[in-house]
């Protein structure tokens, strides 16, 4: 990507200039390590033991070097949970009950089923997986609110136990996990606390799914254990796509660009607008408003707009060509007709559609998952959800061997098309008019 000259915080790019890189979400020096730590780990039975945790666990700074344990209590967890205002109280239950009842929405919109079939009956069943493993970053922020977007979408899917790491959880952490009806809180973090859920210990439950944001040691681990168990994605750096025209208010499109470039200096906002001078005032509002963030938030966001960048388009259709080669996480529709424009788009994590749908709205609990795909990936993936816990698994059943003959021999013949004379063989025993071939006499 190349700037054009200016003083701008923003690149300025063309459309021609855009990069569809896809970056590998796995950095393989993390991959290296935590490949080792997981490795140290695993005992010869396969499993984790607690004392090997809390060894590594304080090697690596997650808990004190006194500490007895890496698991805190439901008490603990309790009297955060009381211990705070009442405000903040009151702003975390409400996040939670609009996190849970859009979770138990998606959870009813798929049921169990059955149709008719030559001679019986097919159907599928729906059903959540035993143990879920959630994890919550707890490193330059604490997230309260992954703590409630992981544990209570397991918990609306029907998961009967739920497992949440954080290293270093800080009270509003406790208090969430509480308020989530998390099982067992490990403050463990990185690829140990991976390790951990995936394969179990004598107190820690194999986990049967995890899911939730890390470092890249997360995200590496959980590559690893990608198959052991089930996981939600490999994240990689967050970012938002801002799709903008003359309509919209050059304030508020700077504050939703700095509020993601916050998160990590990795993270990228981008702004695709069909008016130049729009994009100009963004862009003074961005230099503006980062100038009045505190410490360290103002340092990580700077760092982060350098690889962020504005792309003047010749029309809302070029903006939409080009969102859709990104797939960004977040996707902002901040323009005429922006529900009509957001449903043009076709990949993406999240859709934010009009100037009062603030993604961080999102983020904190309007309902939706905010655990979304990055990198890309939303080109064939969603965001975190009840189905990431859920198993839909088939069955059949034959009443009638009479009725069920047209579809016996039909599986006849296509076993011998694809020369499978075993299962010819076996379809033929439920045939009533066919002899299987070795009960046949020789000639």
């Amino acid at each position: 990507m190349t700037a054009t000259n200016g003083n701008h915080i923003l690149q300025r790019i063309t459309p021609q200039d855009v990069s569809m890189e896809i970056k590998h979400p796995v950095d393989p020096q993390a991959l290296e390590q935590a490949t080792a730590i997981i490795q140290e780990l695993r005992n010869e039975q396969g499993t984790v033991a607690d004392e090997s945790l809390l060894q590594v666990a304080k090697r690596l700074g997650d808990i004190p070097a006194d500490a007895a344990s890496c698991i805190v209590s439901k008490e603990d967890c309790r009297a955060a949970f009381e211990g705070l205002s009442e405000q903040d109280r009151t702003a975390l239950t409400n996040i939670y009950n609009r996190v849970k009842a859009f979770a138990t929405m998606q959870r009813n919109s798929v049921q169990d089923m059955e149709m008719d079939i030559p001679g019986g009956k097919a159907g599928h069943t729906v059903s959540a997986c035993r143990a879920a493993g959630c994890y919550a970053p707890g490193g330059r922020y604490p997230l309260p609110s992954s703590v409630i977007m992981t544990a209570v979408t397991a918990r609306a899917a029907g998961c009967e136990t739920v497992v949440l790491a954080s290293p270093r959880p800080a009270p509003i952490t406790l208090a969430a996990a509480h308020l989530a009806g998390a099982d067992l809180v490990l403050c463990v973090g990185g690829a140990q606390a991976i390790a951990a859920m995936a394969y179990g210990s004598e107190t820690i439950p194999r986990c049967d799914v995890i899911c939730g944001p890390g470092n890249k040691w997360v995200t590496a681990a959980k590559s690893i254990v990608n198959g052991h168990c089930g996981i939600d994605m490999l994240a990689g750096p967050s970012e938002v796509l801002v799709i903008c025209d003359d309509t919209a208010n050059p304030t508020v499109v700077a504050a939703d660009l700095i509020a993601q470039a916050e998160h990590d200096i990795v993270a990228r906002a981008i702004l695709l607008c069909t008016s130049h001078d729009i994009i100009d005032q963004v862009d003074q509002e961005v230099i503006k408003q980062l100038e009045s963030l505190p410490e360290p938030n103002k340092s990580t966001a700077a760092e982060a707009l350098k690889q962020s960048f504005a792309v003047l388009c010749d029309s809302i259709e070029q903006c939409i060509k080009i969102s859709d080669d990104i797939a960004p996480e977040h996707l902002e529709i901040q323009t005429r007709d922006a529900m009509k424009v957001g449903q043009s788009c076709m990949n993406y994590g999240g859709l934010f559609v009009g100037e009062h749908a603030a993604e961080v709205l999102g983020d904190y609990g309007a309902g939706p998952n905010h655990t979304l795909p990055t990198g890309g990936t939303g080109r064939y993936t969603g965001g975190l959800s009840v189905f990431n816990f859920l198993r839909i698994r088939t069955w059949m059943r034959i009443d009638d061997k009479n009725e069920s003959q047209s579809m016996v021999d039909d599986s006849i013949i296509m076993a011998r098309l694809e020369g499978l004379e075993g299962h010819a063989r076996a379809a033929e025993t439920r045939s009533l008019t066919k002899t299987p071939a070795f009960k046949q006499p020789k000639v």
